[in-house]
């Protein structure tokens, strides 16, 4: 797909999104519910932004509350306000949506927090960019193409600033990803979910003939093992644990969908169950390409693969987009590590800034 050259932003940054709704007057509306929008109400109360009023989609619209708010229309929002600031709380990958998105922010003036998928004490904002400066540039210089390098500065330049249009200037297909990683005849699928990922690898990939794919959720784990069992064309071993660093037993957040995580810690929340740990150095297995997706603990995961990237060289795809500090610190780490790859970074059409993957292939 076609990209606008963006750099990164100059050093320091003395503004970002927040500071600006800091010292907003107009009132502040959030568009969507559910648990994006309580993150977003707890970051606005702890910096001292009050919100007005919150809307939802038409088809949501039923009467009800949320934190105590009449849940509005849009049109009721506008009949109330002649100038309001639109905050969004929640996410899509469909571009029938994205496009209604994309107009709403011509309307009106709208931004998109940037609210870390995992790592919530750690937001994407001006100090936390200052700080991690040099890091960022490291990571930015290591990139191996133009795109790749206008894509992480674009992405930079919306966390700071919660504007849709940075999104807009780079984007990239599933077919370009595949076009970087190749044809393959062997695969771990670490986060595995229900065989989705597998099911497009297969798609792009015609020698792809054995897999291994990593599953902790034991409801994913079901739905995958039904994928598993509905089908011949491939050899695929299942493994109900999480890729980790070390082998051992973790607490594991339960969701039943992707967004669930796991932590190697000895003590259980009530909405925790146990999971198995388990490095990908410890799978017998010869793998010529490695997805890793893990809901956060790439960089644990990566660190448990050592041994078997170093020996195998697969490419790589790894998910950058759940901590702030991913988006640079996994490149990083891959480059210092793995100097024999060169890495890409792409991302899918979605907002916010989810989808977001380093490509690592041997040259």
């Amino acid at each position: 797909m076609p990209y606008t050259i963006c750099q990164l932003p100059e050093y320091p940054v003395t503004e970002d999104l927040w500071t600006r709704l800091g010292a907003e007057s107009r009132p502040i509306v959030v568009y969507g519910m559910g648990n994006g929008a309580d993150k977003l109400f707890d970051r606005l109360e702890s910096l001292g932004i009050t919100v007005s009023d919150i809307f939802a989609s038409d088809g949501f619209v039923r009467g009800h509350s949320f934190r105590g708010m009449r849940v509005k229309s849009l049109s009721e929002i506008e009949a109330e306000y002649s100038d309001f600031v639109i905050l969004l709380s929640f996410a899509s990958n469909r571009p029938e949506v994205v496009d209604m998105l994309a107009e709403l922010d011509c309307r009106h003036e709208m931004y998109i927090p940037d609210m870390p998928v995992a790592g919530m004490d750690e937001y994407f904002d001006r100090d936390f960019y200052n700080a991690h400066y040099g890091d960022i540039r490291h990571a930015y210089d290591s990139l191996a193409d133009e795109k790749s390098r206008a894509c992480f500065a674009s992405i930079v330049r919306f966390k700071l600033t919660g504007r849709l249009g940075y999104l807009e200037e780079c984007w990239s297909t599933v077919d370009e990803l595949y076009s970087l990683i190749g044809d393959r005849s062997s695969m771990i699928d670490a986060g595995a979910y229900n065989g989705d990922t597998i099911r497009q690898a297969e798609s792009f990939m015609p020698s792809l003939e054995k897999v291994v794919a990593i599953e902790p959720d034991r409801k994913n784990f079901k739905r995958l093992m039904k994928y598993v069992d509905s089908q011949n064309s491939l050899s695929i071993q299942a493994i109900n644990a999480a890729a980790h660093s070390s082998e051992g037993e973790g607490a594991f957040a339960v969701s039943g969908n992707r967004n669930s995580t796991a932590t190697a810690t000895a003590s259980f929340k009530h909405s925790d169950e146990a999971v198995s740990l388990i490095p990908v150095d410890s799978i017998e297995f010869a793998p010529d390409y490695i997805k890793y997706d893990v809901e956060g603990g790439e960089l644990d995961a990566l660190i448990g693969s050592c041994e078997a990237i170093a020996r195998h060289r697969p490419a790589l795809l790894v998910s950058l987009y759940h901590r702030s500090r991913d988006l640079f610190s996994l490149v990083n780490f891959i480059s210092e590590q793995f100097p024999f790859y060169r890495l890409y970074l792409r991302r899918l059409r979605c907002l916010p800034a989810w989808e977001i993957d380093l490509i690592c292939v041997e040259g």
